[in-house]
C-alpha cells in the first residue's frame, strides 16, 4: 500500500520553461518553470512545483486547478470580475472556463493539483 502515498520529491534541474497552454503574455516579461512531479495511476490528476517571476498573463481554464502558495504574491482578476490578491500560505481553486489575468507581483512558489478528466 505504499504507493497509495507519494512524496513529492523536490523539484529536479530540468523543469519545462514554455507558457502553459491557454496563458498569453500581456505586461511585461514574465517566465514559467513547471515540474511535474506526480501523475495518478490513473492519469486524471497531476501535480508539482510551479515558480512564475513578475509581469502578467492573460490566462483560459481547461482544468480544475487546487493551488497552495508557498511564495511571491498574485492578483488573479476573472474577465469582468475583481481582483483576488494571493499571498504565502494561501490555498485556492480555478475553476474549469475560467478566463482572466494572473499578475505575478513578486517571484512565485506554488504547488499545484490539475485534474485533467
Amino acid at each position: 500500500m505504499s504507493d497509495m502515498v507519494f512524496r513529492l520529491p523536490a523539484p529536479g534541474p530540468e523543469p519545462l520553461l514554455t507558457d502553459l497552454e491557454g496563458w498569453i503574455k500581456v505586461e511585461g516579461t514574465p517566465m514559467m518553470k513547471t515540474w511535474v512531479q506526480h501523475t495518478s495511476l490513473d492519469g486524471s490528476v497531476i501535480s508539482g512545483t510551479w515558480e512564475a517571476s513578475p509581469g502578467t498573463w492573460h490566462a483560459s481554464y481547461k482544468f480544475y486547478e487546487f493551488v497552495h502558495l508557498i511564495e511571491g504574491q498574485i492578483t488573479i482578476t476573472p474577465d469582468g470580475g475583481d481582483p483576488v490578491t494571493l499571498r504565502p500560505g494561501d490555498g485556492f481553486v480555478v475553476e474549469p472556463g475560467f478566463k482572466g489575468t494572473w499578475k505575478i507581483e513578486a517571484p512565485v512558489r506554488k504547488h499545484f493539483c490539475i485534474k485533467l478528466k
